[in-house]
């Protein structure tokens, strides 16, 4: 089960998100997990599915080097985040130019997942409609559907990303899960996103989405003052997540899944990532 136990301890439950890391290749990789001091990754699938050089032996270096991939992740085709009104449009398997690469990719990236061991892959879907009458709600559950049962078939859950939802749009992103009546999907909990597509307070998200949690980012931010941009993703401990409440309310659920320590901006990653370690053994209690 990907959401664990609250007794594990913590060095079982923190990670790193391979791709905060940017590196060249698999030994890349993990030199620079040990550089953070932790020996566990959330993996990017896409070198790998995509062949890049110097991913082929990922699984025996990674082996060797003691480092534990506790979940993967794969992207979409076509994404585009310049601003919040290219991604709305572009992301996930919602474009129809992008689903027949998309799923072919999909299909690649269960096969993958289920070759490395893995129980967790997320992705973000897409925009979810607000309106279940609008077409594009159906659709959406159509393919999320066809997603689940590819990943279903390899005995691996799948975790949508989270973000672009409203306090009462999460409502319809819940709707959305109880009717696709799938139990391998769940949500994979990033309390930034909110803050950087400005949508709310991500410690009540928590409690929302709490039933559907299977795993959660370790990521912060500070909302844009100009209405319709992006937010700023700062460092772990300089933004406007609070962090104290973020770990109580997981607790308060039963949440004792991994939490993966993503960093997406800035030059320094690995001393960014130091520091949300530190964060974590503050505020994980």
């Amino acid at each position: 089960m990907s959401r664990g136990s609250r007794e594990t301890p913590l060095s079982e439950r923190l990670a790193v998100c391979s791709w905060s890391l940017q590196p060249n290749d698999v030994d890349d990789l993990a030199a620079k997990l040990r550089q953070t001091g932790i020996g566990r990754v959330q993996l990017a699938l896409d070198p790998l599915r995509d062949g890049l050089h110097g991913w082929e032996r990922t699984e025996e270096v990674l082996r060797r080097n003691q480092i534990e991939i506790v979940s993967v992740m794969f992207g979409c085709v076509g994404e585009d985040y310049s601003t919040l009104e290219s991604i709305r449009v572009t992301g996930g398997i919602v474009p129809d130019a992008t689903w027949e690469q998309n799923r072919k990719n999909i299909r690649a990236s269960a096969r993958l997942a289920s070759n490395l061991g893995q129980k967790l892959a997320t992705f973000h879907a897409g925009f979810v409609p607000h309106d279940e009458a609008d077409p594009a709600f159906a659709k959406m559950l159509v393919r999320l559907r066809e997603v689940s049962d590819i990943f279903g078939e390899e005995n691996i859950e799948i975790g949508l990303e989270t973000g672009q939802e409203t306090a009462a749009a999460l409502l319809w992103l819940l709707s959305l899960l109880e009717k696709l009546n799938r139990p391998n999907v769940g949500v994979n909990f990033d309390p930034a996103n909110m803050i950087l597509y400005n949508k709310g307070d991500p410690v009540d998200a928590v409690r929302t989405l709490a039933p559907w949690i299977r795993q959660a980012h370790i990521k912060d931010a500070v909302a844009t003052k100009v209405p319709g941009t992006w937010g700023e993703e700062v460092p772990v401990g300089e933004g406007e997540v609070d962090w104290r409440a973020f770990f109580g309310t997981l607790g308060e659920i039963g949440f004792g899944g991994n939490l993966v320590i993503e960093r997406e901006a800035g030059n320094q990653r690995i001393a960014d990532i130091r520091a949300a370690k530190a964060i974590v053994e503050k505020n994980c209690v």
